[in-house]
């Protein structure tokens, strides 16, 4: 890395520093000009965005999808400065604006004896999810809490965002290192409760599960079931509202309690299926500017199971 690099970078840590410091008013001024630059400006992946809220939503009126449009964009730069208040957040703060309800089905799980698995989607600000930390009865000393991510290849933005997401105590692990790390934890006899957003298109050496998911035959990653079924962890959903701008609400929901014993494809099915109503009932919320269905993928197998405890 050379000087001017390491100058622009250093810059850059003390702005957003800066930044993370302001009240949270000071900080949605901001992404007021921000929706207007990447909304309105630059038009950040407007086209992909567009395509994706109309072909979702093909009983929607072309009014209604620019309203979904536009309100994305909105939470969208949003999420960009409460991301970034991670830097300067108290705990009383963040549990003010970020409630959890139902967390006694995982420390019930954590009391069993039983390790976790916590599915969550691109959706509200996921981010904010790992201070649930902050809720339930167990200590980060005691049980270890995680989530799953895919390294940046920016060093500088990857060492930002692990300080980000680890600001409660909830370590990052690698995409790749993943199934290493969490049986170190089991062989070590020490519960783990960890995080997966598994709404990502799957990797061309993935294995692939095929669902119908917002008017799409839709690829999803198994990955993440697999390493369920194979340690044998009671899996969850973050089910996520938000009630206004810098408040949401994250209910707990149990998808299985018996994941070992689960059919391949069961515990996917459920995710999506939980996954498409939150989507429904708020879907500014999602990240529609990901590319999710520029590859076909096939003829879906068949249609998400009802939403239930399997």
């Amino acid at each position: 890395m050379s000087i001017v690099t390491k100058i622009s970078y250093n810059a850059l840590g003390l702005l957003l520093n800066g930044i993370a410091r302001l009240p949270f008013g000071a900080l949605y001024a901001i992404s007021d000009f921000l929706y207007v630059l990447i909304y309105r400006v630059v038009r950040y992946r407007v086209k992909i965005a567009r395509h994706n809220i109309c072909s979702s939503f093909p009983e929607k009126s072309k009014n209604e999808c620019r309203e979904i449009e536009r309100k994305f964009y909105k939470h969208f730069a949003d999420y960009i400065v409460e991301t970034i208040k991670l830097l300067h957040i108290s705990d009383d703060e963040m549990r003010n604006r970020m409630k959890y309800y139902d967390v006694e089905l995982v420390d019930e799980s954590l009391s069993k004896g039983k390790s976790s698995a916590l599915y969550a989607g691109h959706f509200a600000n996921w981010e904010w999810l790992p201070s649930i930390t902050l809720w339930t009865k167990y200590s980060h000393e005691t049980v270890s809490f995680g989530q799953i991510y895919h390294p940046l290849k920016n060093k500088w933005f990857d060492s930002f965002m692990l300080q980000l997401r680890e600001r409660f105590h909830s370590k990052c692990i690698s995409r790749t290192d993943s199934l290493k790390c969490l049986l170190r934890e089991k062989n070590s006899g020490r519960l783990s409760v960890t995080g997966f957003i598994s709404d990502q298109h799957p990797a061309p050496n993935d294995n692939k599960h095929v669902l119908r998911f917002l008017n799409h035959d839709t690829a999803f990653i198994t990955g993440s079931e697999l390493l369920a079924r194979r340690l044998g962890f009671d899996v969850y959903y973050f089910d996520v509202v938000k009630i206004k701008r810098g408040y949401y609400t994250t209910t707990i929901r149990r998808i299985t309690t018996d994941s070992t014993i689960q059919t391949p494809g069961a515990i996917t099915d459920a995710y999506v299926a939980l996954l498409e109503q939150s989507i429904e009932r708020q879907p500014e919320l999602w990240l529609w500017t990901h590319a999710r269905w520029k590859n076909p993928v096939g003829n879906a197998a068949h249609t998400p199971i009802a939403i239930k405890q399997i």
